[in-house]
């Protein structure tokens, strides 16, 4: 069984983190929290989490400004708005901005824990009365995009493993960047090949350049 997501929670207001870590306790990783643009921006990089646990509105600055300046050097990074605000435009202007998903603070501990854990899996997660606003905003101007059935089947956190073995990292290497076990690595690599039909690491280093998912 994999390890829970890890999760830094980035909110200004104290009372409410501790909550929060209070109702996620035992279900997530609780790597640490930030208050201000300036202390969230310092405390992902020094913890580098799988998620963020990110408030809209914050005193200098919102949550738009930290997913902005995180994702200059964590392009990775994935990002979880828990607001008490359900504005549309809150909603749009943090998904514009990078975040996968968008809950409101009436959210339970079991299901902001199981959000959590579909937005390190790569998923889009919202409240059901924002999805329609996410929808509705982002239907006219998403470009058609070509499926790749093989692409596809691979969750996030094996396709992060595959470039990385594409781009020459050893497991060992691949564990500390993702905060992971060599034996989790070994893991999703099997999972890989399983599901691609390939044989060893050379060949996933083949088809991840063909298929142009190496810088």
């Amino acid at each position: 069984m994999s390890p829970p997501p890890s999760v830094v929670i980035v909110d200004d207001h104290r009372i409410f983190r501790t909550g929060v870590k209070a109702e996620l306790e035992g279900m997530v990783e609780i790597l640490g929290e930030a208050e201000t643009v300036e202390d969230a921006v310092r405390r992902i990089s020094e913890l580098e989490p799988d998620v963020v646990l990110l408030d809209v509105h914050m005193p200098g600055g919102g949550g738009a400004q930290v997913i902005e300046q995180v994702s200059r050097a964590r392009p990775q990074q994935r990002f979880l708005a828990l607001s008490v605000s359900d504005d549309p435009q809150d909603v749009i202007a943090i998904v514009r901005a990078g975040a996968r998903g968008y809950v409101t603070k009436t959210i339970t501990g079991e299901e902001l824990a199981d959000a959590v854990r579909r937005v390190d899996e790569g998923d889009a997660v919202f409240s059901p009365r924002l999805a329609g606003f996410v929808l509705d905003a982002f239907a006219g101007d998403l470009p058609a995009e070509e499926v790749d059935p093989e692409l596809d089947q691979l969750t996030a956190r094996e396709r992060e493993v595959l470039r990385y073995i594409a781009r020459g990292y050893l497991y060992k290497e691949i564990a500390l960047r993702l905060s992971i076990s060599v034996k989790t690595v070994e893991a999703h690599v099997s999972s890989v090949l399983r599901k691609l039909q390939l044989s060893n690491r050379h060949e996933l280093s083949r088809w991840a350049v063909s298929r142009r998912l190496v810088d």
